[in-house]
């Protein structure tokens, strides 16, 4: 059992996250699109603070990359100029929200250096940059698609429980169809049928509603089995008994018993969902370029050069699995709260 302290800990960290990733044109230095080609599978950037003459420095500073000499895969420091580190720097323009245009960035270089933590891809893209706007893209898709599974899930597993008879036997037909279906043969069915000339968008838009529909099942099951609990009880009977309507005892008395079991399921769903896009995009079906999503961001370890030589590519996957553990502890703490509160 968590105690107080580590769950405030658990969302605090949850909703920092989330900030990262639904604000990322302010903590990334660069615009996912901006290329520097000249400076293709570059290494992360190095933090400096201390230079050649041995002088601290309080405030960090980097040095350019430049190709080694008599090879073209390799890197070294040009150390001849400091470029230092500057926060709340302005930088390449972006809209907030869609509402107003900014150009403030958390932090960037001097005019003439650049600043790579995650190092560059093959056109020159800052990987830090792209990760943090493919994180908005994937968690995008994760999210909307809970909200559909849960919204539709919730609603007929509310009709399944509280009317039961023929309404139940055939909605429970319905969730055993869906638990059968094979979610990803279907997606790869849906975007084979979809034309070519689609956009890339409306494509990624109707594959996450398809995962969002694919997943309904089992949230419909355990919101049927609350709501043939709840229905049995006395305050429901006496509602009941009273003349209550029955969207009046669904709002007021069994609704909100599911709550509890809804949330946990979004914090065991989202996740899912992002693992379902990453999966699409990896495999060249999802968002295409320049879009950057996690995906396919890692859709770059399909060459094998990149997945031999450039250990910074593999960061992207780091990011998931953490954002993928942060949910997962989300979701025990849920169920360690909620069935505190039951018993």
């Amino acid at each position: 059992m968590r105690t107080r302290s580590q769950r405030v800990a658990l969302v605090v960290a949850l909703v920092g996250l989330h900030v990262f990733f639904v604000f990322p044109a302010f903590f990334a230095p660069y615009d996912y699109a901006t290329q520097n080609r000249d400076l293709p599978f570059a290494p992360p950037t190095r933090l400096h603070f201390v230079d050649r003459a041995a002088h601290f420095h309080a405030v960090p500073f980097v040095y350019a990359w430049k190709e080694k000499t008599g090879s073209d895969a390799a890197y070294e420091e040009d150390q001849e100029r400091a470029y230092r580190v500057r926060f709340f720097t302005k930088g390449a323009a972006y809209h907030v929200l869609g509402l107003w245009t900014s150009r403030l960035h958390l932090f960037g270089v001097d005019s003439g250096g650049h600043i790579f933590p995650f190092g560059t891809d093959d056109f020159g893209r800052d990987e830090f940059s792209r990760m943090l706007y493919g994180g908005q893209i994937s968690l995008f898709a994760g999210m909307l698609g809970a909200i559909i599974a849960l919204s539709v899930g919730g609603i007929l597993g509310l009709l399944s429980g509280y009317y039961g008879k023929w309404l139940d036997a055939l909605i429970m037909r319905l969730v055993e169809i869906f638990f059968a279906l094979p979610w990803l043969y279907l997606l790869f069915a849906v975007r084979a049928v979809l034309p070519l000339g689609i956009k890339t968008t409306d494509a990624f838009l109707l594959l996450v509603g398809v995962v969002g529909l694919v997943g309904w099942a089992r949230p419909a099951r355990l919101v049927r089995g609350i709501v043939l609990s709840a229905k049995e009880r006395n305050f429901i009977l006496a509602a009941r008994a009273m003349g209550a309507s029955d969207v009046h005892i669904l709002r007021r008395h069994v609704l909100p018993r599911t709550y509890g079991t809804l949330l946990t399921m979004a914090a065991l769903l989202v996740p899912q969902f992002i693992l379902a896009e990453v999966t699409l995009s990896f495999l060249g079906l999802g968002v295409g370029e320049p879009i950057p999503s996690w995906g396919s961001l890692l859709g770059e370890l399909q060459k094998y050069s990149v997945l031999t030589s450039y250990w910074w590519m593999y960061l992207p996957a780091v990011a998931l699995v953490l954002l993928f553990l942060t949910y997962h502890w989300a979701a025990t703490a849920l169920q360690e709260k909620f069935a505190a509160v039951g018993a």
